[in-house]
């Protein structure tokens, strides 16, 4: 354990420990992965939704470790205009390590043992470049890495974090061991949910999906699963940053 006295002090015959409880706290750090899709609502990651994730976790005391699909996005959005952006290519994990500030991995290398919870943040990069869903609906197929991350870190008993759209990953893929998730509301003609039909999506591939809103979320505590609606909803920055926030204080309490 000597590693853990590198720098610290002996003031008056005694030792300053501070620094010494500090790097021990860090070593006793859970670790959680973020799984990120590209960067940019439309084509990759919710922005907004990473960075609350992010800001999360180690607000939570946890470290964080992000990941995503290293391949070409399905394609690229020009966000002004809400439209592809033709002739264009980019690749999933080149854009996310934006997000990430560069410290990023390919999601081949995620597995249970790498972390200690896993978090995927929505955008349509969940349903373009992690899955099919944007395409397929219903008939969707999830990426082989997706699907083997979620699987391992289910059977391993570890938390899983999704908000958004994401949660129809893991509909998909942990479907049949009864996951309860939460995707937002049904339609109720305020035209704030205007993704409702994620919802039916959901429960055809045999999830049981709650009603939530926005500043809610969802904890299944049988199979760690935990999922809120952010940008399901039509709403304000804050408010999905503060349901974000829940979510993940709720995949940390999990750990505890």
């Amino acid at each position: 354990m000597l590693y853990l006295f590198q720098g610290a002090r002996i003031t008056g015959g005694s030792l300053n420990i501070s620094r010494l409880i500090c790097s021990s706290a860090m070593l006793n750090a859970p670790t959680v992965a973020v799984v990120l899709s590209g960067s940019g609502v439309y084509d990759g990651s919710e922005v907004h939704e990473a960075a609350a994730t992010l800001a999360g976790i180690t607000r939570g005391g946890a470290e964080v470790q992000c990941y995503a699909p290293d391949i070409a996005q399905l394609h690229v959005v020009d966000h002004t205009k809400g439209a592809p952006a033709n002739g264009e290519t980019r690749n999933a994990m080149v854009e996310a390590a934006r997000i990430a500030r560069g410290n990023i991995k390919p999601l081949s290398e995620l597995n249970s043992s790498s972390a200690d919870a896993v978090i995927f943040p929505g955008g349509f990069g969940a349903a373009k470049n992690l899955s099919d869903f944007a395409v397929k609906g219903a008939d969707m197929a999830v990426s082989e890495d997706a699907v083997r991350v979620l699987t391992d870190f289910h059977s391993a008993k570890k938390p899983i974090g999704l908000c958004c759209i994401a949660p129809i990953l893991a509909a998909k893929v942990l479907g049949s061991h009864n996951i309860s998730i939460t995707l937002g509301k049904t339609d109720d003609g305020s035209g704030k949910w205007p993704y409702a039909a994620s919802i039916t999506a959901a429960k055809a591939m045999g999830a049981d999906v709650v009603e939530k809103a926005v500043d809610e979320v969802l904890v299944d505590e049988k199979n760690k699963v935990v999922t809120t609606p952010a940008f399901m909803y039509e709403g304000k920055f804050h408010e999905i940053h503060d349901g974000v926030g829940k979510m993940v204080a709720a995949v940390l309490a999990l750990l505890k």
